[in-house]
């Protein structure tokens, strides 16, 4: 894939914030994925051990959930951990895994997030703003908002709340399971991206493309 490199990741802190207000004005949650022209859905993972990050993006055909693709890069990590800039930990090595994918996916699901982000441009916002692609995000443990608790039942969803703005919903992908965190990232909206994402997932918490992007990128 051709990715537009939109700015440089060797930034200060405060410089990184300042590029998210700006970017954070280009991200479009409110556009219905459609859902029925889907083909490829791609899962986006990051692990770091020893101050190296491995990507891994795994392409998966949709609706039966195979893996046709899998890209992993590694890179030292470039940027320190600070809460709310995830992406610039995470992007440079993003980047130049999806510059080596064969195959163009439909969506990407990240495991991080999309709005639900202080400046509502999470890791999934950022990149699908990069990628020009319908984008996901997939949290696996609460960032912050304000919810009330899914029903215990799969597919039971409530809505997440922060400064009295929806940024995204809880989702119970599992019955008696831990709920997941799914919000927008970019040219996608909430209702049909927790649709997708129940799609996506046939029998784990995790959906699919996330959970084979995990595990790859837990491989070093």
């Amino acid at each position: 894939m051709l990715i537009p490199h939109r700015h440089d990741w060797n930034v200060t802190p405060s410089e990184a914030i300042a590029l998210q207000k700006t970017l954070a004005s280009e991200v479009v949650s409110s556009k219905p994925l459609d859902i029925t022209a889907i083909k490829l859905v791609a899962g986006v993972d990051v692990s770091v051990k020893e101050n190296v990050s491995q990507a891994a993006v795994v392409i998966l055909t949709y609706p039966d959930l195979q893996v046709i693709e899998t890209v992993l890069m590694q890179q030292p990590t470039p940027f320190p951990y600070i809460p709310g800039l995830l992406t610039y930990r995470e992007g440079p090595v993003l980047e130049a895994a999806f510059a080596k994918l064969q195959n163009e996916p439909d969506v990407f699901i990240f495991d991080g997030m999309g709005i639900m982000h202080p400046r509502r441009i999470g890791i999934a916002s950022h990149m699908g703003v990069w990628l020009q692609k319908p984008t996901i995000g997939c949290g696996k443990s609460y960032f912050l908002g304000k919810y009330d608790e899914p029903l215990q039942e799969r597919g039971a969803w409530s809505l997440l709340y922060d400064k009295g703005e929806v940024i995204g919903g809880v989702l119970r992908t599992r019955q008696g399971v831990k709920p997941v965190y799914i919000s927008p990232g970019h040219l996608a909206d909430l209702p049909t991206s927790l649709d997708l994402v129940m799609r996506c997932t046939p029998k784990y918490r995790l959906p699919e493309p996330i959970r084979q992007a995990h595990n790859a990128a837990g491989q070093f």
